[in-house]
């Protein structure tokens, strides 16, 4: 009665997780996005088992599959068994029946769901899981008659006329029963290949091209055969290893290992991950010794064995929104929020794409299922989008010809974005270098519109500071501190600071203070080394920009010495001068 309660509780929460994964779409919006995407589903199944290629990775593939059932689930529509493929029925004609079906494997998600299914499970193995092609060898009488390719587990190509170009698959063997089937993995030979470094290196579809070409390849020779199910053949897994081993399959018991544990099976799957091995893996497969006979096999996934793949380079998920950045000097970046994901150890919830520009090559709208993968220093990054919903619908997003170096001096409505992002540069090391602001602190401040400009936070007091939420009073006396300090720093720091244009600071800060760079005209900018016309125009529009003269004025009231006006006897040369 316990275990009763015990399922029935996993039952209602997996629903209750389900139902609140559930896209919030109309439910005819869902049926047609689940159409669409069982379609892209059934048309990538052709053609991996037809045309022996992966159109998409397996993780990517594997995401897919559960978004549809969730998707099917979500709708209140039946689910059904993806393999084989729908769309395979009016090719069987070219086909042949496999004597014996091939089987598929539930891949495990984590260690947890492995342990559970171990639970339920008696003497269990380990190989690892090739990353080649599926095949079946059918001897009669000790002598190959066919091989065939996996299809779609029930039916399969005919390859028997490449078999005599691989060497290691035996014209003959050592049993002359009528029939005897084997299943295994075409593999591309390496040496001393190590997974975690060189990845899978295109193997399996290099296999497959040789294997579908109308003329033998070259490639074929060095085409290696991993048995990994002999249907029908001897009961317990040591004896099946040395009746292969026997017949000249002696791979299959060199990669086969006993394990009593999930934590065994840990320990091989990191060890052929890492280790250098003979073939590509993508992870492992573990299966109980004890398997049904032959005639009960079917093109499902079987419940004698499974997967448990190696943690994906990319990692499939959705695009939940799409937001945008608004810079200091109002350049637009735009991210995508994403359903929460795991990538090695790292969670990722968004990423970067850049400009609005990017956004539009991309065509990525939310709804869309995009591959995400680690690029240099861990950073997120999007890969691919892999799939993409019917009802494109693009959220409202700031637009580039409203932003430039020249908006947003003030927290307007639009404006808050860039307006904190002029503050946080304002206080950073290429600013004003004002320890204890950073962005948090500075949208507290504007929040409760104690800064309301870039130069008003001049006139905080520690208790000003203090009133606001997020700051204790032992932190608004720090802050303060800093604010005071920021008035004697150098004239290139607050020319930095406040944004005027960086190509020229290093001139401009030539002059001292802002009364003699106010003076300075148009024609003797023109004569400072590299900068031309355009850069001139650029610093003569921020000069006289009517929010910097404000934002000066400020300053000079506040005595910051960097504004204040040029004294009496700088006045009197400037008289002469004139």
């Amino acid at each position: 009665m316990r275990q009763v309660l015990k399922m029935l509780l996993i039952l209602f929460i997996y629903s209750s997780c389900q139902a609140a994964d559930c896209p919030d779409w109309p439910q005819s919006r869902l049926r047609e996005e689940t159409k669409n995407l069982a379609a892209q589903l059934g048309q990538w199944d052709g053609i991996y088992h037809l045309q022996g290629q992966s159109p998409i990775d397996d993780a990517s593939y594997d995401n897919l599959r559960l978004k549809e059932r969730l998707w099917l689930e979500c709708a209140k529509q039946p689910d059904y068994e993806p393999n084989p493929p729908r769309d395979m029925a009016s090719a069987h004609q070219t086909l042949t029946a496999h004597p014996v079906a091939h089987t598929g494997l539930k891949k495990m998600r984590d260690k947890a769901a492995l342990a559970s299914w171990m639970h339920g499970h008696q003497d269990l193995w380990v190989q690892p899981k090739i990353d080649g092609v599926a095949v079946s060898l059918i001897y009669r009488e000790g002598k190959l008659v066919t091989l065939l390719s996996r299809g779609d587990g029930k039916f399969g190509q005919d390859w028997t006329d490449k078999a005599p170009f691989i060497t290691a698959i035996p014209a003959s063997i050592n049993d002359k029963r009528q029939l005897l089937v084997l299943q295994g993995e075409l593999y591309l030979m390496m040496t001393g290949h190590q997974q975690n470094l060189a990845g899978g290196m295109n193997a399996r579809s290099k296999v497959a091209g040789a294997m579908m070409r109308r003329s033998a390849s070259e490639l074929l020779k060095n085409l290696g055969l991993f048995i990994w199910s002999w249907p029908d053949g001897p009961q317990m897994m040591e004896n099946r290893l040395l009746s292969l081993t026997q017949l000249g399959f002696a791979q299959t018991a060199a990669f086969t290992r006993k394990v009593a544990s999930v934590d065994d099976v840990a320990q091989w799957r990191d060890k052929w991950f890492n280790l250098p091995l003979p073939f590509a893996t993508d992870g492992v497969v573990i299966r109980q010794s004890e398997e049904p006979a032959g005639q009960y096999w079917k093109n499902h996934t079987a419940d004698w064995a499974v997967a448990w793949k190696y943690p994906p380079v990319t990692e499939a998920t959705e695009v939940t929104d799409i937001e945008t950045t608004l810079g200091r000097r109002g350049k637009i970046t735009v991210l995508l929020h994403l359903k929460e994901i795991r990538i090695d150890d790292k969670t990722v919830s968004k990423v970067s794409i850049g400009s609005l520009a990017r956004l539009k090559q991309w065509d990525v709208v939310p709804g869309d299922q995009v591959a995400i993968t680690l690029a240099g220093q861990g950073i997120p990054k999007l890969d691919k989008v892999i799939w993409r919903v019917k009802d494109r619908t693009m959220p409202a997003l700031p637009q580039p010809i409203d932003y430039s170096a020249l908006t947003c001096f003030l927290p307007m409505p639009d404006c808050q974005q860039q307006f904190i992002s002029r503050l946080i540069w304002l206080s950073g090391p290429e600013g004003l270098d004002m320890s204890g602001l950073g962005g948090a602190t500075w949208r507290s401040l504007v929040q409760e519109q104690k800064v309301t400009n870039l130069a008003d936070w001049l006139r905080l007091t520690p208790e000003s500071l203090g009133s606001v939420p997020s700051i204790s009073p032992k932190k608004a006396q720090k802050i303060y501190a800093q604010l005071q300090l920021s008035r004697q720093k150098t004239f290139r720091q607050w020319l930095s600071a406040l944004g005027f244009p960086a190509f020229a600071v290093r001139e401009a800060a030539t002059y001292g203070n802002w009364s003699r760079l106010s003076n300075v005209t148009q024609q003797q900018w023109r004569h400072s080394t590299g900068i031309g016309e355009k850069r001139v125009t650029d610093i003569v529009d921020f000069i006289n920009h009517p929010q910097v003269k404000v934002l000066t004025e400020m300053l000079r009231e506040e005595n910051v010495p960097a504004f204040v006006a040029a004294d009496s006897s700088e006045a009197n040369i400037n008289s002469v001068d004139n």
